[in-house]
């Protein structure tokens, strides 16, 4: 996340400070989202978040609607193993949610791509947002 073009986007892990969810994989321990954390998604974000979380975290994933004629159409995992995205459903408003579920013991790095079209359009959706998602394990200590 980061930049000041990112206001309406937003990463909330409930049990650690929010500014310590949106790091990428070569964060400092102790700053990756552990437990739940929440993604939003609005007009204006960028197109593209990085997030890094602990093994077992559960994302929750909101793409508030969109102010083009496309509408929210599926959220797909590059690696389900790691990432699995369920639960996708797009409400009457036009807002998606998806619940993204990280792999326990796993590390690695996979990316959760959200796609949109207009309905009335032939052809198949693009991807319209990108999540960037890293699972880091926590450090052993000897």
């Amino acid at each position: 996340m980061g930049g000041p073009s990112d206001n309406n986007s937003s990463v909330s892990p409930t049990r650690e400070s929010p500014s310590a969810s949106a790091t990428g994989p070569s964060a400092a321990p102790g700053s990756c989202a552990a437990g739940h954390a929440k993604v939003t998604v609005g007009p204006g974000d960028a197109v593209g978040q990085r997030l890094c979380v602990r093994p077992g975290t559960v994302v929750s994933l909101v793409l508030r609607p969109r102010t083009d004629d496309k509408r929210w159409t599926a959220v797909r995992s590059s690696a389900p193993a790691l990432v699995l995205a369920s639960g996708w459903r797009v409400d009457g408003d036009g807002t998606a949610r998806a619940s993204l579920r990280c792999a326990g013991v796993r590390a690695g790095a996979a990316e959760v791509t959200a796609s949109a079209k207009a309905p009335d359009v032939a052809g198949a959706a693009r991807v319209a947002f990108t999540l960037h998602v890293s699972v880091v394990p926590y450090t052993t200590q000897g």
